[in-house]
Order: C-alpha cells, then structure tokens, then sequence
C-alpha cells in the first residue's frame, strides 16, 4: 500500500486535507466519499530525499505525559480538539512529536477519529495511550483519560530513572575494573615476562594464569571483540522472538542478589499501574488486560494475561489464574479477589502499584548498598592477584639467591 495526499471539502464547503493509505488513487477516492468528502485532487506523497536516521529519532515518555496533559486542560476549558492539536502542533519543541501531531491533525480534519489518528504511529503512542483516548471519546471524558494517561506515564518514567540511576554506579565500576585487567595484562605483565625469561626456571601457577591471559588478550584480542559482539547479536535476535524474550523473561526473574526480585517487583508495579487505569478509563475488561499483557514489558505476565482472558471469557475471576502464576505474589492475588468482589479493581491495583514502586525503591537502595562493597572487593582481587603473580618470580628468585 502507497501514502497519498489529498485535498477536498465536505458537504458544507469546509476543507480539508490530509494522508490516507491505499491501492491505488481510486482506492482512496472511494475511502474520501465514504466518509462523505467531496474529493479536489489525490497525489502520492513523494518521500523526502534527505538522509534521516528514523531509529535514532523517538518521542519520550515525559514529552507524551506533557502533551497529554496539555491537551487535557484545553478540552476541559472548552476548545475543540482540532483546534488543540493545532496549538500543540505550533508550541511542540520535538520535532518527531511535532511532525506526529500534524499528521495526527490532518486525519481528524479529514474526519477521523482521534483516537484512530493515534492508532497510525505506534511507534509514538502505545496501545494503552490509543486504548484510553478511545474510551475517552466514547465515554465524553477525553480529559479524564488523558489526565490518566499523563499521570501513567510519568509514573513509568520515574521508575525507569530510578533504577537506571542505581545501576549506574555499578556498571561504571565493572567497565572500570576490566579496563584496569585488560592494561595490566596487556601493558605490565609482558614486560615482566622478558625479565622472568633471563632467569629462567618454573614460574608459579599465579604467573602461569597471568601470562596465559596476557597471551589470549594480545594475540587473540580480534576474537574477544568479535565474541563479544557474537553474543550481544544473537541475545538482540533472540529478544525479537517470542521464545527467546520469554526465556529471557523468566531468566531475569530468578537472577539472585535480589536483583529478580527487583524485576518481579517491576513487572507487578507497571502491570497493577496499567490495568488501574484501563479499568478506571472505562476499558472494557477484556481489552484491559490484552493492552494489560502487551505493555507490561515481561513476557511471563503477558502469559499470565492470556490465562486471566481465557478466565474471564469462561465466567471465572482473575484471582484465580493469577494465583497460578508465580510472578504475583499472594498478596495481589488477594487484593484482586477482594476489588473484584467489593467492584472497586481499579483502587485495589492503585494500591498494589502504590506499594510495589515503594518496594522497587526500598529493594534498589539495598542492591546498591550490597554491589558497593562487593564492587571494591573485585576490583581490588583482580588488580591483587595480576600484582602478586607478576612478584612471586622475583620472591622466589630472592629466596633462591639467599
């Protein structure tokens, strides 16, 4: 299917313009009359020339929470939504939010709905965010919604900064301590080596290991690199694969030092959040927990959701098929079973989100506390050990000279 631009007037004499995608010309004359245009010209929209690197190009969670938050106030203070979207368009600093919201725009001139304007970019907007904004509509709250949406998102923002920023220190120091190994074994410990062999004589098993990696690392460093990048391909393939992200998934859950219980908190947290607001937008239930499954971010809930579905279609409760998963801990489960039955879900899951991310903070202020102390200790036993190997020949030989 081709995009085409077109121009034409309703049966009042408005204009509008605007993209739609199809076959052929004819295609979309006959789309443009359905929905009762007068069509003035059809063109194929002609790709720009420039070189642009899309995939570097992406619209943040905080940038949509203020949109959507924007765009809120001014539907509660009365405008129209087209006229929103053009002041949003005019005052939006991103420029690939920018270009979004004026196709966006151009749809609903055309006389689509917005939340079908949404559902065309879902590399900006995600099915919770199309999801809700379709409730809104239909349900005359729009703003309500999209308050909704906004406070969603930056509640994921800020527990994504949050464990971002506690793995910092962490990872810093890892990179810091195999670059310290890597110019050890590569810079000091040959030069050691050309002193041991005027002596000769057998080396320790300490020098042994250290020579042998000082080896591997300087005629064999192609290999290392190409690897490395082996491994990080194939773990990349196997993410886009349903069954390589589900065994990742499940992987990541039972890593030890708390560091699977964090993503089971995570995983809880996020899930809980989405499904309140679903459920409080007024998406029917069913839907709810589709959306719920695919933006959760963890394949082992997305299972968990295909379970509750087939539940719930069967006239049972979604207690029950949580109970079975063991990413949601008792707790939930009951706090669920007990919003179901007094019909306030949406509360019980704000308070089960509400206690999660207060975990995932607790739990992640331990970890760093636990990995400092653990981080020092590696690097001072590897920079000891290299060391101590490199003077065990030159003890030995003093003992020998004695």
């Amino acid at each position: 299917m081709a995009t085409y631009v077109f121009k034409a007037v309703t049966a009042t004499g408005a204009h509008a313009e605007g993209e739609v995608e199809a076959d052929s010309r004819t295609a979309v004359s006959e789309q443009l009359a359905g929905r009762g245009l007068i069509v003035l010209e059809v063109a194929a929209k002609h790709a720009s020339r420039e070189i642009q690197l899309r995939f570097l190009n992406r619209v943040s969670a905080d940038e949509l929470a203020i949109f959507s938050r924007q765009l809120a106030t001014m539907i509660t203070s009365g405008m129209s939504i087209l006229r929103c979207l053009y002041v949003l368009e005019e005052q939006s600093e991103g420029q690939m939010l920018k270009e979004t919201l004026g196709t966006v725009r151009r749809d609903v001139e055309a006389g689509q709905s917005f939340s079908k304007a949404l559902a065309r970019h879902p590399r900006v907007f995600n099915p919770l965010f199309i999801a809700m904004s379709e409730a809104g509509e239909a349900g005359g709250v729009l703003d309500l919604s999209l308050r909704r949406v906004a406070d969603q998102l930056q509640r994921d923002a800020a527990l994504r900064r949050q464990v971002r920023s506690a793995m910092v220190y962490p990872v810093m120091v890892i990179t810091f301590a195999i670059g310290v190994m890597m110019a050890l074994v590569a810079f000091l410990v040959p030069v050691f080596v050309n002193v041991f062999k005027q002596f000769g004589g057998e080396l320790p098993f300490m020098t042994k290991i250290s020579v042998m990696l000082s080896h591997a690392v300087i005629g064999y460093w192609w290999l290392m690199i190409g690897g490395t990048v082996v491994i990080v391909l194939t773990i990349l393939r196997a993410k886009r694969t349903v069954k390589g992200r589900r065994a990742m998934d499940r992987m990541a859950l039972k890593v030890p030092m708390k560091i699977g219980g964090i993503v089971q908190q995570i995983a809880v947290a996020r899930w809980s959040r989405t499904l309140a607001s679903l459920v409080g937008a007024g998406v029917p239930l069913l839907l709810a927990l589709e959306i719920t499954g695919r933006t959760a971010g963890n394949a082992v809930v997305n299972d968990a959701m295909t379970d509750v579905i087939n539940s719930v279609k069967a006239g049972g409760t979604l207690a029950a098929p949580l109970a079975r998963c063991t990413v949601f801990p008792p707790m939930v489960t009951r706090m669920v079973g007990v919003g179901e039955e007094t019909g306030a879900l949406d509360t019980m899951l704000d308070r089960i989100a509400e206690f999660y991310e207060e975990q995932v903070e607790a739990s992640v202020k331990a970890l760093t506390s636990i990995l400092e102390p653990i981080m020092i200790i590696l690097i001072g036993s590897i920079v000891g050990f290299i060391v101590i190997s490199m003077y065990l020949p030159l003890f030995e030989l003093y003992n020998h000279v004695e």
